[in-house]
C-alpha cells in the first residue's frame, strides 16, 4: 500500500507467532545474554519467577510479523527512527503474540512530492489479549504517481 492508501485511522493486524522456550534462549544468547532471559534457575530466583523474552526479541518479532502483513512493505523508504517503546508485561516462554496497528499521522512531504511520513502505533498482544508491548514508528512511504 502506498502512503496515499493508509489515512490516519488506518488499522490491520498480524498473524500470531508463538515463541518457545529454545527461540527465547538462543536470541538471548546472541543478543541479550541476561541471565532472566537463558538461565533457568536464574530466572527462576528473579523478579520474573522463570524465563522471559528480550524486549528486543519481542520488538523484531512484532516487526517480522508487520512485514509479513505486507501492508507497507513495497512503498518503504526506510523510517527516520521509532517513539514511545513500552514493554508493559513479559513474554514468557510459549506465549502467542499477535501485533495490531493503527495510523496515528500521516504527512505528506513538502520538499519531496513522492514520498509521506506515516507514523504508526503497534501494540503487541499474547494470547489473553493483554499488551505485552507498543511502540511507535515513523514510516517514509512512497505516493502514488498520477
Amino acid at each position: 500500500m502506498f502512503f496515499d492508501d493508509l489515512p490516519v485511522g488506518y488499522r490491520f493486524e498480524t498473524a500470531s507467532c508463538t515463541l518457545p522456550l529454545e527461540a527465547i534462549t538462543a536470541f538471548a544468547q546472541q543478543w541479550d545474554p541476561q541471565p532472566f532471559h537463558m538461565d533457568q534457575e536464574a530466572a527462576a530466583a528473579s523478579p520474573y519467577g522463570g524465563i522471559i523474552a528480550s524486549g528486543f526479541h519481542t520488538l523484531l518479532t512484532s516487526f517480522t510479523q508487520t512485514l509479513g502483513a505486507n501492508v507497507w512493505n513495497e512503498t518503504s523508504m526506510g523510517s527516520p527512527g521509532m517513539t514511545d517503546i513500552q514493554w508493559l508485561r513479559p513474554v514468557r516462554p510459549g506465549d502467542t503474540l499477535r501485533t495490531r496497528a493503527e495510523v496515528m499521522a500521516a504527512v505528506p512531504s513538502e520538499s519531496r512530492p513522492d514520498r509521506g511520513r506515516t507514523t504508526i502505533t503497534y501494540e503487541v498482544e499474547n494470547q489473553s489479549h493483554e499488551v505485552v508491548m507498543r511502540y511507535t514508528a515513523i514510516h517514509i512511504l512512497r505516493r502514488k504517481t498520477g
